[in-house]
């Protein structure tokens, strides 16, 4: 039987030990040697290195509709903090170090979060979507990923059956961050708007970009363990350099993950050790 956190067998001490968890998070970054960057700018780079379309509402969900608009509400929010920031050589971009205070002077709403391995509703869910869309424009740059967490489950099917998989970045204030390192010459910037029904983001650098990158799938299987549905998948990126066309197939790393939805029926599940 797995041990129990104190914070279980006694939940009167949950905000204390996420106060204790937040002190130590942020107090480890004001001493940890890195420069974080925090500068906005009106004036765009001239260069675009990439962008996207994400859709906010996923209508899949299988829960409540009013929790898929807090989490425009909350994403939105949070955005604001991140929109038209620039990352200059030697700064690395921290996710919680810029929303932080994003709620400060209008409040998150209850989204759909992770909350002990069940999905619910809670203050400031459905940021995810905001990091795992930053860290897929950020694959597609020359930025030095320093730090990712994937999601240990996957409650929620994809909005469109066109996503790849294993290309998540979760976020939890006080543990885990998503953070990358510029650590070429170059100097970028990150743009987020919003329409109706979409977040457009862009990354832009005052020089035109040399690579550009394909992320894509390989090696995608499914198998129970535990009684559990088990993903396994690799993330790898073609890299084309835009003056030679020389093409490079790199390996970025592995992705493994529980699914707590059901897959499609012509899913093929492996039993464990096939």
């Amino acid at each position: 039987m797995a041990r129990r956190r104190i914070t279980e067998v006694f939940p009167f001490l949950l905000p204390l030990r996420q106060w204790q968890k937040k002190l130590f998070f942020y107090t480890k970054m004001k001493f940890d040697g890195n420069k974080y960057a925090q500068e906005k700018s009106k004036d765009l780079l001239p260069y675009k290195v990439y962008e996207l379309d994400s859709l906010m509402v996923n209508r899949n969900s299988g829960f409540d509709i009013k929790y898929q608009l807090n989490k425009v509400h909350n994403i939105k929010l949070a955005a604001s903090n991140i929109d038209s920031l620039v990352i200059r050589p030697n700064e690395t971009f921290s996710f919680w170090k810029l929303i932080r205070h994003a709620d400060k002077y209008e409040p998150y709403k209850d989204g759909l979060d992770l909350v002990n391995g069940k999905i619910e509703g809670s203050y400031g869910g459905g940021l995810c979507q905001l990091s795992n869309d930053l860290f897929w424009m950020f694959l597609h740059t020359p930025l030095t990923i320093v730090e990712r967490h994937s999601h240990t489950v996957q409650n929620i099917p994809p909005a469109t059956e066109d996503l790849l998989v294993g290309v998540d970045a979760t976020i939890s204030e006080g543990w885990k961050d998503l953070k990358v390192k510029n650590e070429t010459k170059y100097t970028f910037q990150i743009v987020i708007t919003f329409d109706g029904e979409y977040m457009h983001g862009s990354i832009l650098s005052n020089e035109k970009p040399k690579f550009n990158y394909e992320i894509f799938n390989r090696d995608i299987k499914y198998y129970r363990e535990n009684q559990k549905i088990i993903q396994e998948s690799s993330v790898c990126c073609n890299r084309v350099d835009n003056m030679t066309q020389e093409n490079r197939e790199i390996l970025l790393y592995k992705n493994r993950c529980a699914i707590g939805y059901k897959l499609p029926e012509n899913t093929r599940v492996l039993e464990k050790g096939e």
